[in-house]
């Protein structure tokens, strides 16, 4: 039977990125899984985000697609999605039991006294009462201790149990509102705005990200790790071709780009013995494993091989690249883009009409994007890397054909 909560939420993940990214895929073209899977899934994701699926009819059928205008919306509506999560009937009746005994954070009771209070008060009145045995109840209490919620203290061999006390976030409804659509686990300021009134903020953004909100959870175990420096078994997919990997890594940084908003992990491979780095909305699944005696020793040397990274590309050796370019007399902005925008590398005069940019970089590839922006002013350019010089002449030689 259909129903809007989620048990596995990375099948989800990959249907409503399928429909927002790439959109426009018919109901047969979804082969991985079952027809019936799909129409459950498009159901679920329609219930979250009704005012913002769309169809078109081809002549391959009935294409959905979500259609996001983030220059009219203040809130990531992706974020729905994650507060759907599946439970059972006795883990949501566990749960509103144990806050209602629990009712304040001066009251406190031990595992012994909170399984009295069940039977006599909750269950006793039912001729067919859901149990709950001791072991189950300790454990519900040591997961809500580990989220902050319940917090424990030892009398004598005993552990008593209260909550804890509540935090006044109405006076940062602002902030978190702006931390929830700007930082890639958002989703915490989501979570937290929903315990406080209901209030629009008209927050307009140049560039919204809204996908990141997909990547929370996996985001969340990400930062886990390197906080406890701990090494962690990674699933990912380069790409449906490839189909998955497994890979052993050491987290060590978060790189999230403010250009395009694709976040990756910078990370330690165990299995190849070198820095590398991976798109964070590829990864399907992380085990946390044992903490890493090196985990220093290899933040250090992230450390120090940033100084020739432009993008994400990481590696022992590095490649020289400069370029020249002419300015006239009016127009210093073009100096100050260049000294503003360089991530590494330096800018120097020439004469009054030329300046320099050279740098030392872990891949010179990335650079051209942005070297394009200037391609008209360009005099000179040379990569140490020849196959990347050849590359980026013949690609204007083929555009100039093109026009031609």
């Amino acid at each position: 039977m259909f129903t809007e909560l989620i048990k596995n939420y990375e099948r989800i993940r990959d249907y409503m990125r399928d429909f927002y990214v790439y959109g426009f895929k018919s109901r047969e073209e979804f082969n991985e899984k079952s027809l019936r899977s799909y129409d459950d899934e498009r159901r679920r994701i329609e219930s979250y985000l009704k005012d913002h699926i769309k169809f078109t009819r081809t002549q391959d059928g009935k294409n959905v697609f979500i259609e996001i205008d983030t220059r009219h919306i203040s809130k990531n509506p992706l974020y729905k999605s994650l507060k759907s999560k599946s439970f059972t009937d006795k883990d949501i009746t566990l749960h509103f039991i144990i806050f209602d005994i629990l009712y304040a954070p001066t009251v406190e009771f031990s595992v012994t006294e909170i399984m009295n209070i069940i039977y006599d008060e909750y269950l006793s009145s039912f001729d067919d009462p859901i149990s709950f045995d001791e072991s189950t109840v300790r454990k519900k209490l040591k997961e809500y201790e580990k989220q902050g919620l319940i917090e424990s203290t030892k009398k004598g061999k005993t552990n008593y149990y209260k909550r804890t006390e509540s935090i006044d976030y109405s006076k940062l409804e602002t902030p978190l509102a702006f931390f929830s659509e700007i930082s890639p686990i958002g989703a915490l300021g989501s979570f937290i705005l929903d315990k406080l009134d209901e209030r629009s903020f008209n927050f307009a953004f140049k560039h919204h990200y809204i996908m990141n909100a997909l990547d929370s959870d996996i985001l969340l175990k990400l930062f886990e790790a390197i906080r406890e420096k701990r090494e962690i078994i990674l699933n990912d997919a380069i790409n449906k071709e490839k189909g998955k990997r497994t890979k052993r890594i050491v987290p060590l940084q978060i790189f999230a780009s403010v250009q395009g908003g694709r976040t990756h992990v910078l990370a330690y491979d165990l299995t190849s013995n070198q820095l590398t780095s991976f798109r964070v909305d590829y990864i399907k699944s992380i085990k946390i494993c044992e903490e890493c005696v090196h985990f220093d020793a290899f933040r250090a040397y992230l450390e120090e091989r940033k100084k020739y990274m432009w993008g994400v590309v990481v590696r022992n050796k590095t490649e020289h690249i400069d370029f020249t370019v002419e300015i006239k007399s009016d127009e210093q902005y073009i100096v100050n883009r260049l000294c503003r925008e360089k991530r590494v590398g330096c800018v120097d005069k020439i004469d009054d009409f030329h300046y320099k940019f050279s740098a030392e970089v872990c891949d010179s590839w990335e650079l051209i994007p942005w070297i394009r922006t200037f391609i008209c002013r360009i005099t000179s350019i040379h990569f140490s890397n020849e196959k990347y010089q050849n590359r980026f002449f013949n690609d204007f030689e083929k555009l100039y054909l093109m026009y031609n």
